[in-house]
């Protein structure tokens, strides 16, 4: 340890190295709950790219793990240390570098936060559409590491769509560059989309080319009340079947709604058992929610009401932020699944939800990007009773069972992190893990990078 701090210490300037173990332990794991997370021998917070080839030239040549971490703010423990690590943060990385009005594009560090990002291409008129439920603690470099999405998904898509290209600090320190800043590129296998969601397993992000669009027209929302999940399952499935391209498309459950309403008083109705957030950021958003009321109401949605304007949207849409710390508060501790399914198989997922609740007498909050099918059960369990512990595990793993079922995902957006290594192979198949094991391996031959996650 002595010879590897100090030579991470002869390439970074005074306080970049911190090895106080108080210190590191802040560290140390993201936040999700029930992770594995070791003790790192070193934290590196540098503000170059020079300074992170330094690290991962030293880090290689001593065969230390190294775990590049953003904010802390992922649900898989993606960003958990392992025992003698250097825990690599790039907080201190971040610069909006370039905003191109003519190109629509902006160039940042990888500790850029989302929202910063966002309120610096508003500026020019634009805007970078994906924004995650924590965009205001979140980092772009996180963004890509976990291939992050949010709450537009359903009509801007995910990070992966908005990653032109990107600077990757390999794992013996070289430098890559990948992808474009035109509009259109093929040329070559496309290493770009490869590192976005890899989770730093197979270099570290030190730049990222970013796509911008224009800034929409203010989004106006509406909330309707659903005597039960199914009902407004079915209610998405025919907002969507209609041809409707909502800007967000959200479903609170009645277990969400109640815990949003006592974390922030918010007075949300709690007599419904589902509650469907719709917004259009279109020329004519009241007539495109008109339609989409009318829909509501067809499939049994016992109220629906408009926003009068974006002031009283954005109320609506900050009561859908809150889910997940609202749902944290009810017990202490959560564990938060990230299952993604065909649109047309939402309904069945709400209603196997319930169904799995009830089978381990527990209480599972249902929050979720419906439009896009990707569906967030948060077990609610006290972590100091070791039987509801267990019985928390088990209905996790029922959830990722149920949502394989339905021909969905075990994750949208948070990642496989350390939370569904054991998980992803059931996906993949032996096929399919054996060629990603070998495309670790290429780029990563020491196996340095991010030990123990993903794969």
């Amino acid at each position: 340890m002595s010879t590897l701090v100090a030579t991470l210490r002869e390439g970074l300037p005074d306080g970049a190295v911190l090895t106080d173990p108080d210190v590191t332990a802040a560290y140390a794991h993201d936040m999700a709950g029930f992770c594995p997370a070791g003790e790192p021998a070193a934290v590196v917070l540098p503000r170059t790219v020079e300074e992170v080839q330094h690290v991962l030239r030293t880090a290689h040549a001593l065969r230390v793990p190294v775990v590049p971490q953003g904010a802390r703010t992922g649900l898989s423990g993606g960003a958990n240390a392992v025992d003698g690590c250097v825990v690599l943060s790039l907080i201190r990385m971040d610069r909006v570098l370039e905003i191109d009005t003519v190109n629509r594009v902006a160039v940042v560090e990888p500790g850029v936060v989302n929202a910063d990002l966002s309120k610096a291409v508003a500026a020019h008129g634009l805007t970078y559409p994906p924004d995650p439920s924590s965009w205001e603690q979140c980092t772009i470099g996180g963004n890509i590491g976990t291939g992050a999405g949010g709450l537009c998904c359903v009509k801007y898509g995910v990070t992966a769509e908005y990653v032109l290209g990107l600077d990757v600090v390999l794992a013996d320190g070289r430098l890559l560059r990948t992808g474009r800043r035109t509009a259109k590129g093929v040329a070559g296998y496309d290493l770009t989309r490869l590192f976005v969601g890899a989770e730093g397993t197979l270099g570290v992000v030190v730049r990222a080319v970013l796509a911008l669009r224009p800034a929409p027209p203010p989004r106006l929302a509406l909330a309707a009340e659903f005597p039960s999940t199914v009902a407004a399952g079915q209610a998405v499935a025919e907002i969507m079947a209609a041809g409707h391209t909502p800007s967000l498309l959200e479903l609170m459950d009645a277990t969400t709604v109640r815990a949003v309403n006592a974390l922030t008083r918010m007075g949300l109705p709690e007599s419904t058992r589902a509650l469907l957030i719709a917004a259009f950021d279109t020329p004519d958003p009241a007539a495109d929610l008109a339609a989409v009321g009318a829909l509501c109401r067809a499939a049994g949605a016992t109220e629906v009401v408009p926003a009068d304007d974006a002031a009283e949207s954005d109320l609506l849409l900050a009561a859908r932020r809150a889910a997940l710390p609202a749902l944290e508060a009810v017990k202490g501790t959560t564990m938060i699944d990230d299952v993604c399914v065909p649109r047309s198989r939402l309904a069945e997922m709400l209603e196997g939800v319930a169904a799995i609740a009830e089978e381990h007498r527990l209480t599972i909050g249902v929050c979720a990007h419906a439009g896009d099918g990707n569906t967030h059960p948060v077990v609610c369990f006290d972590a100091t009773d070791p039987d509801e512990r267990a019985r928390a595990h088990a209905s996790f793993d029922a959830i990722m069972e149920l949502g394989l079922a339905l021909g969905g995902t075990i994750t949208g957006e948070h990642g496989v992190g350390v939370l569904k290594r054991d998980w992803l192979a059931r996906e993949l198949g032996p096929v399919g893990l054996e060629l990603q094991r070998s495309v670790r391996q290429a780029f990563d031959p020491l196996g340095i990078l991010n030990p123990g996650k993903v794969l």
